[in-house]
């Protein structure tokens, strides 16, 4: 969000809603279509906001 100067103020005028911004802030499940969106606001690909972890 920083790299693209996007605000979660703008997330929420696109419609990413208060319940999902806190879930992102503590890096919890989001929705693909949740995921869609960011990457149609942040202009990227899942791949530059989703990191799969192996424990």
């Amino acid at each position: 969000m920083k790299e693209k100067n996007v605000s979660q103020y703008k997330l929420l005028q696109s419609g990413i809603d208060n319940k999902t911004l806190d879930r992102l802030k503590k890096n919890l499940n989001i929705t693909l279509t949740t995921l869609e969106k960011l990457c149609d606001i942040l202009e990227c690909t899942p791949n530059d906001i989703v990191e799969f972890i192996n424990e």
